[in-house]
């Protein structure tokens, strides 16, 4: 699908999402809801302990108004963002992906992980950043995850690093495209555990 294509699918939803946010409960919902879901999810009945010093407290990520909708981003071009019709994110994307990224680090180390959601101080460790995309790039039709993550030590020693993964060749179709998220997204936070648990 062409450019002039791409722009005439996602046109009528960017005019949708300049109120800044999408209602799924009082008018009909999209054909396509989407969510994130762990590629290897920590088996019922796993337990873990710990304490606030050695527990990983995972942030919601930070991010810019392109992704603090519902909506999926289209990157058009490099100035001209709209938005893909048919489908909505079930909640915001950066607490979908701090859901991913504290269920992946479940399943990468024996300690403690919580979410800034849960009522819970610690001084371990804190994993925050910021979610730069999370959507689909028309230019090069491929979904993009692209992460800046912060780690903070106990000791308040402070590192970042920036994870990407691509899934190219996606057609724009909520179908199509939801399943390629939920893979690049995935593979980010594989990274990400794997940053996190190193020696």
């Amino acid at each position: 699908m062409n450019l002039a294509a791409i722009r005439m699918l996602a046109a009528p939803a960017l005019l949708l999402a300049t109120g800044g946010c999408v209602s799924l409960g009082g008018g009909k919902p999209p054909p396509f809801l989407l969510t994130l879901s762990a590629a290897k999810p920590v088996a019922a009945g796993a337990s873990a302990s710990g304490t606030s010093a050695t527990a990983i407290m995972v942030m919601e990520p930070e991010t810019d108004q392109r992704l603090a909708v519902l909506r999926i981003p289209v990157q058009v071009d490099d100035t001209q963002v709209a938005y893909l019709t048919g489908t909505a994110w079930v909640e915001r994307p950066a607490r979908l992906f701090r859901a991913l990224l504290a269920e992946t680090l479940r399943g990468r180390t024996t300690a403690l992980v919580l979410e800034d959601s849960q009522a819970a101080a610690i001084s371990g460790t804190r994993l925050s950043g910021r979610l730069i995309d999370m959507g689909f790039d028309a230019r090069s039709q491929s979904v993009v995850v692209r992460y800046d993550a912060m780690r903070t030590a106990p000791d308040g020693a402070v590192e970042t690093k920036r994870f990407e993964a691509r899934v190219p060749g996606v057609q724009p179709k909520p179908e199509l495209v939801g399943p390629a998220l939920n893979q690049a997204a995935n593979e980010v936070a594989g990274k990400v555990a794997d940053w996190m648990t190193a020696p």
